[in-house]
C-alpha cells in the first residue's frame, strides 16, 4: 500500500449516507493500519460538483479513482445524494471491501476519474528581469 495515497471524501453535509460514509472510511483506515489523511471536499455548489466530476455524494476515491468497482461516469455531475448497486441492494454507503480494495490497489496505469489539473503556462520573462 503507497504511503502517499490520496483519499478524497466528496459529499455534501446534508446527504445522510455521508455521515456512514465517513466513519466506515475512518474503520477501514484503522483496520489496515494506514495513517492516510482524508480530504473532504464539500460538492454542494453545481461548479464544484462539474468541476471534479462529481456523481453523487458519498464518493470515495483513492488517488482520482473511484472506489466502485467498473464504475463508469454518466457524465451527470448535478449535487445530489448517491446510491451504490451492492449485495445489500441499493445503498447510499458503498461495500466494505471496494475501499479495502482500493487502498491496496497498486495498479498505477488505471485511468483517473478526475482530470489532472492543469499547467499555467509561465509568462515569457520580461527583459532586465529574473524569473524565481
Amino acid at each position: 500500500m503507497s504511503l502517499s495515497q490520496t483519499v478524497e471524501l466528496l459529499s455534501f453535509p446534508d446527504c445522510p449516507g455521508h455521515g456512514p460514509a465517513r466513519a466506515l472510511l475512518d474503520d477501514v483506515l484503522a483496520d489496515l493500519g494506514l495513517g492516510a489523511v482524508v480530504i473532504e471536499i464539500d460538492a454542494r455548489d453545481p461548479a464544484v460538483a462539474a468541476a471534479l466530476r462529481f456523481p453523487g455524494s458519498p464518493t470515495i476515491r483513492v488517488d482520482g479513482r473511484d472506489i466502485e468497482p467498473g464504475f463508469v461516469d454518466s457524465g451527470d455531475h448535478t449535487p445530489r445524494c448517491r446510491l451504490y448497486l451492492t449485495e445489500r441492494g441499493l445503498v447510499g454507503v458503498p461495500e466494505r471491501r471496494w475501499i479495502e480494495d482500493a487502498l491496496r490497489r497498486t495498479d498505477q496505469n488505471a485511468v483517473p476519474t478526475t482530470a489532472p489539473v492543469p499547467r499555467v503556462p509561465s509568462l515569457p520573462k520580461k527583459p532586465g528581469t529574473t524569473q524565481a
